[in-house]
């Protein structure tokens, strides 16, 4: 796989596993649970159960540019980004863990919307690298 698709891929990766832990946070916030100390053990108790059940191969492939199969595989961090998230404020009302949703699935929007920036600063440095490769511009 080329530098570019995999910024691509890895990209779409980080956003959609962000996506699942503001979606993890969200539901607990609208469940009425806030957060504590046993909700953050009981999501690093899932993360430890996502990462013994993850698939070994790629059983999926790309759907509308999503590489399903490196999703499974690393969808163990979502919980552990939640678990994480909510660790800082352990004691959030549950309408604050949801804020804490909100602004994961922030951060994984953003992180959709710089991958042209990604991609740039990637052809940029290819470009300079390949200048400085060549002596006195030959």
């Amino acid at each position: 796989m080329d530098t570019e698709a995999a910024i691509r891929h890895g990209t779409m990766q980080v956003t959609v596993l962000l996506l699942v832990a503001a979606a993890l946070a969200i539901g607990l916030g609208v469940a009425g649970i806030g957060a504590s100390l046993p909700i953050v053990v009981g999501l690093l108790a899932l993360t430890a159960v996502l990462f013994a059940a993850r698939p070994d191969e790629d059983r999926f492939g790309l759907v509308a540019g999503v590489d399903l199969g490196g999703v499974g595989r690393s969808l163990y961090l979502a919980p552990l980004a939640t678990a994480l998230a909510l660790l800082v404020r352990l004691s959030a009302t549950p309408g604050e863990v949801q804020a804490i949703g909100g602004l994961l699935g922030l951060a994984g929007m953003a992180n959709y919307f710089l991958r042209p920036v990604y991609l740039l600063a990637y052809d940029l440095a290819s470009a300079v690298r390949e200048s400085l490769g060549r002596a006195n511009g030959r």
